[in-house]
């Protein structure tokens, strides 16, 4: 269920937004212009762009340039100064990552004498949990908010850290692809988050839809390769090294056993699960004329406020335990758009809901920033 209270919330489009101050290419940007998708500088989110014609329930959704005016977060930091001082790491991230890590490993200790039946429950109510939380704080970590932008380099392993129970080599690849998700909100080729033609055509009914929402961490993982290869970096290549030491550790001393909770964890809980209800609630047009909610829920108490999605594209550079302050603080730019109430209701809508399905994204051409990472 989408709830919009008030008006004035059809001129506010979610692209083309400034952030705080951000390490690695995040910097700062230069308010909300509209415009051909270009980022001036480094903090920018997808430039207004000039949008591709959407093919109604089979075609991606149309944002054009001179449609609407667009909202910048200049506004309530300037008009609330308080907001500016939340831009700080935040203190309870590290300790509250180490111990889910600690908790894992727990786990694939307690996984050995597990029956298959039992560990695949337990993987998806327990393992999943936790590990698609993990995939959560890395991408909190990956706007340098466990260390703060001066100390980029501890937030990158921190983040190398985070991704040990997830199984796979995650996080590097992640903080480099994300930053284009903020400076390109739905640029065509550049946003890795927005599904493929292929995936909208293939996957548009009930049954493919629920299909493609199991899928999820492959669509993810693969998805990047096909639209936007990148060269691979060095912390890439660490951060599967680690991953790959930690993997083998685990398994000469535990076994297969707890090696397949891990996996089975990450595969479970990052598909056809209510946490993963948030993939499908942030940027997906469930009310036309808008293609970014927040949602307030108590599962943003497990998933570092990744609901406070709103408050998080104009703010990346506030830590997740802040974001609900940021709403606290300036209601009036929040609380009158529409908003989810629950993950759940979120995925089934998505299923059942014939406007609804991987082609309910706006897509938007960018021109790239000239100071890209």
């Amino acid at each position: 269920m989408v709830e919009g209270r008030g008006g004035g919330g059809g001129a506010r489009k979610r692209a083309g937004k400034m952030g705080g101050r951000e390490g690695e290419g995040e910097g700062r940007g230069r308010g909300g212009r509209t415009g051909r998708g270009r980022v001036e500088g480094g903090g920018g989110e997808g430039r207004q762009g000039e949008g591709k014609q959407g093919e109604g329930k089979h075609g991606f959704g149309t944002q054009a340039a001179s449609a609407h005016l667009t909202f910048s977060p200049v506004l309530p930091a300037a008009k609330y100064p308080a907001i500016k001082a939340l831009m700080r790491p935040d203190p309870h991230l590290k300790w509250t990552v180490t111990g889910m890590v600690l908790a894992q490993l727990l786990a694939c200790w307690l996984a050995r004498g597990l029956a298959w039946r039992w560990l695949f429950f337990w993987a998806y109510a327990f393992g999943g949990c936790v590990n698609h939380s993990l995939t959560l704080a890395i991408h909190d970590i990956s706007h340098n908010t466990a260390f703060g932008t001066g100390r980029a380099a501890c937030n990158r392993w921190f983040a190398i850290f985070a991704n040990l129970p997830i199984g796979l080599p995650y996080a590097a690849s992640f903080k480099k692809y994300h930053v284009d998700h903020h400076r390109y909100l739905g640029g065509d080729g550049l946003d890795v988050d927005v599904p493929t033609r292929f995936e909208g055509w293939l996957f548009c009914t009930p049954a493919r839809k629920l299909l493609w929402l199991v899928l999820q961490p492959f669509f993810y993982s693969l998805r990047p390769l096909c639209v936007h290869p990148k060269a691979v970096t060095r912390m890439e290549l660490c951060n599967a090294l680690v991953q790959l030491a930690a993997d083998a550790t685990i398994y000469a001393l535990w076994g297969l056993k707890p090696m397949v909770y891990l996996l089975a964890s990450s595969l479970l809980g990052l598909g056809l699960h209510p946490i993963s209800g948030h993939f499908v609630a942030e940027h997906y047009m469930f009310l036309k004329g808008h293609e970014t909610y927040s949602y307030y829920g108590p599962l943003n108490w497990i998933t570092f406020n990744v609901g406070y999605h709103m408050e998080h594209h104009d703010f990346p550079s506030i830590p997740g335990c802040n974001l609900p302050l940021v709403r606290k603080i300036a209601p009036e730019y929040y609380d009158h758009l529409p908003q989810h109430h629950s993950w759940v209701k979120v995925l089934w809508d998505f299923v059942f809901d014939d406007s609804l399905g991987p082609f309910a994204r706006v897509k938007r051409v960018c021109k790239l920033a000239e100071n890209r990472l």
